[in-house]
């Protein structure tokens, strides 16, 4: 193994010389403890290294150890329902074998090489296979069939392919390409900085549902989008992201806690493993991975977490598997960037972030997309979803990470703090969030849900608008100058914000509202505004028309199981109040 010598530490940096053939992002040990590093700068033969572990004690003349390959992660049976740190080292070994901290320097296998999987075969012998292709199949847990995966640079004839329990180290195949005979085993190692190839890219045409009515109706995410969530403190960041993760229609979970408050981590470590999957009543876990790297670890390990969370989701999108990647928060990430290119000297970009910030969070997001897979089968496609909560400072939109961000993403949810203080939650200002894939997954709503889905999406909208508007004025000049279409606009707002948007995270039937039960309680507030202002047309009072009995029920529709006759037959019981009212003298 080649040796350079450390010349200067500065922090998470160390400057290394006698590094002459080392290549960018290669992989290097750090001094007699091994610490990781990666090279982001060479100059001559001096080596710019970003340390993944706490460099206290690392001084000049120690040794630095090449090892002349790149940061990469392991990818096969047993990443599923594991918890790793920044550069993939498994914390629940560490903490049996080491404690409750991460020892600098320690090394342990991501993946168990002693444990036996039941391997079975997807190929015959004598059959071509391509990179992309399955040679065969671990269940590594009940709600994950494991593909296993000729890796590139394996295309040929299968020689051998073996069946039963084995470990990932065996090999199950041997497949014959033009210049030898490859053994395969059934994990691959990946650099987290490379793309994993894909044969197409295609427009996302299906909703990622959430089960939260704002998200999902009024600015929804696409299987292979991009959204991002910025907030200030207390705004309910975190709890979105959780939210997401345990309900959306998403088939395997990646959760990057990127530089969040330890104790933040800590829930989500502690929550994660107890919590059901709604859609199958197993445990969360059977379809979950997290990268935990929390704010007390080393600062340089949040930029590898983010690339190595996004390199697991990449490798289950490969196997036709719709995959959502929450990173929570990209802002810390940001932070790491800007701390190791002051340690770099580099010129400052605004608000002391590197001119590159981004580059390289386009390049991250880009990652993300609906896509054919690589393989002899043309119809294979997978989706990766990536979710990305920004801490601005204050809350303030006009922040850079939150800026670049908004450059490539195209769904905006943003958090207001005065709702979550007013107790609204989820805290989405729906004045100024957006979504850009409503056209696109507009013929799946139609289809699936209801044709009068997205014109009844435009009208709540227009109605909250104009709520803004007319509460200005009413501001201004009194409530008493607005006409009464205009205050029963205000009334249906505010049945809009209450009854439709509010939403109880911890109520059994209210955290997840699937996408039928949305459209039905919408029509229903929408269809009692309707008949409201044709009764105030044919001369009703607007207590008489708010003071009505349907109201109530209208508002509880949200707690009521899908099934509920209440909520089927809704919308008679909203004519037939009206019909007595008209009936009724004034």
């Amino acid at each position: 193994m080649k040796q350079g010598k450390i010349i200067r530490v500065a922090g998470p940096l160390v400057v290394a010389s006698g590094c002459s053939g080392a290549k960018m992002y290669d992989m290097v040990k750090i001094g007699e403890l091994g610490l990781i590093g990666e090279i982001i700068e060479l100059r001559e033969d001096k080596a710019y290294i970003q340390v993944y572990e706490d460099t206290t004690g690392i001084g000049p003349q120690e040794p630095v150890y090449l090892t002349e390959r790149p940061l990469s992660v392991e990818l096969g049976p047993g990443l599923m329902s594991s918890i790793y740190d920044g550069i993939q080292r498994p914390l629940d070994l560490i903490r049996s074998e080491k404690g409750d901290f991460v020892t600098r320097g320690v090394e342990m296998s991501p993946l168990d090489r002693e444990k036996k999987w039941k391997f079975k075969p997807l190929v015959k012998k004598g059959q071509e296979v391509t990179t992309g292709d399955f040679l065969g199949e671990v269940k590594e847990t009940p709600l994950v069939n494991h593909k296993i995966i000729v890796s590139p640079g394996f295309e040929g004839k299968v020689e051998e392919v073996k069946e039963g329990e084995l470990t990932i180290e065996e090999v199950v195949a041997r497949i014959k390409t033009k210049k030898e005979t490859k053994k395969v085993n059934m994990f691959q190692q990946w650099s987290i900085r490379k793309n994993r190839e894909v044969r197409e890219r295609l427009m996302p045409q299906e909703p990622l549902t959430t089960g939260q009515r704002v998200l999902d109706t009024l600015f929804p995410l696409a299987k292979g989008g991009t959204a991002c969530v910025p907030g200030p403190f207390g705004s309910g960041k975190t709890v979105v992201q959780h939210q997401l993760a345990r309900w959306s229609d998403a088939q395997i979970i990646v959760f990057v806690a990127c530089g969040e408050r330890g104790n933040e981590v800590a829930d989500l470590l502690l929550s994660f493993p107890e919590l059901k999957d709604p859609h199958t009543g197993r445990p969360l876990m059977e379809r979950t991975i997290i990268i935990a790297n929390t704010s007390n670890m080393p600062v340089a390990a949040r930029e590898a977490s983010i690339y190595t969370g996004m390199t697991v989701a990449e490798y289950f999108r490969d196997m036709g598997y719709s995959v959502a990647l929450m990173a929570d928060s990209t802002s810390r990430w940001a932070e790491a960037l800007r701390e190791i290119s002051g340690r770099m000297e580099e010129m400052p970009g605004e608000e002391g972030y590197p001119a590159y910030l981004a580059s390289r969070i386009a390049a991250f997001y880009e990652r993300a997309g609906r896509v054919v897979c690589l393989g002899s089968e043309d119809h294979r496609k997978g989706a990766l979803s990536v979710i990305g909560a920004v801490s601005p400072p204050g809350g303030d939109l006009s922040d850079p990470v939150v800026q670049s961000t908004l450059k490539v993403v195209k769904v905006f949810w943003a958090l207001d703090d005065n709702l979550a203080n007013r107790r609204h939650f989820p805290a989405i200002n729906w004045l100024l969030s957006y979504s850009l894939y409503s056209d696109n997954i507009g013929d799946f709503l139609k289809k699936q849900v209801a044709e009068d889905f997205l014109s009844l999406k435009q009208k709540a909208m227009e109605i909250l608008e104009e709520e803004s508007e007319l509460q200005e004025i009413a501001r201004l000049v009194g409530v008493e100058s607005l006409s009464w279409r205009e205050r029963l606009s205000l009334e249906s707002a505010r049945s809009i914000r209450e009854d439709f948007l509010h939403q109880n995270a911890f109520h059994p039937q209210d955290t997840y509202t699937s996408l039928k039960k949305q459209y039905r309680i919408l029509k229903a507030i929408l269809h009692f505004h309707d008949l409201g202002l044709r009764a105030l047309q044919e001369g009703r009072e607007l207590e008489e028309i708010t003071g009505m009995e349907v109201r109530e029920k209208i508002s509880k529709l949200k707690f009521l199981p899908e099934e509920d006759k209440g909520i089927q037959n809704i919308q008679d019981e909203i004519d037939e109040a009206f019909k007595k009212m008209s009936e009724s003298p004034q």
